[in-house]
């Protein structure tokens, strides 16, 4: 037997009539094979959301930005917020889009609040059009073992 479906547990669950066919049309829209599929979606969304809301908890995600470019002055701002955010955020990636638009995504980890904090101050800066937080349960392993030769400053595992 497979390994993850020896894992599953059954879970029974009323709903009113109007609410299961709207998720059973998102589960069609989606082309999923499965409710289940689509539930467990949903409610791994949601625990990632309620541990963004206790404090001190770990979390890892994305945060998505849009802006204007507005000759750089943007891209200056938004390079020295994240400069003092260095030890949450794993990596960037930034694309140009049409107009002077840009996107930029940024793989973070670290507490929840402090990435909230790091997005509140992005939003903050004039230009940045749009911010988002997506959060997961799971983390990133640790990247290098503390004290380990080599190992750059605020990556160690703790």
């Amino acid at each position: 037997m497979d390994e993850a479906i020896s894992h599953l547990a059954r879970l029974s669950v009323s709903l009113p009539a109007e609410l299961l066919a709207q998720l059973d049309e998102m589960v069609a829209e989606r082309g999923l094979p499965s409710r289940s599929q689509m539930i467990a979606e949903l409610i791994r969304h949601e625990l990632a959301g309620h541990r963004e809301e206790i404090v001190g908890a770990i979390v890892a995600g994305t945060i998505t930005l849009i802006y204007r470019a507005e000759s750089g002055r943007v891209r200056q701002a938004l390079a020295q917020t994240q400069s003092a955010y260095v030890k949450e955020i794993i990596s960037s990636q930034h694309v140009f889009l049409e107009g002077d638009q840009s996107l930029e995504v940024l793989l973070v980890q670290g507490p929840s609040e402090r990435l909230q904090q790091l997005c509140d101050e992005i939003r903050r800066i004039r230009g940045v059009q749009q911010v988002k937080l997506v959060t997961t349960t799971a983390l990133l392993p640790p990247l290098h073992e503390a004290g380990e030769p080599g190992a750059p400053e605020g990556r160690a595992a703790s």
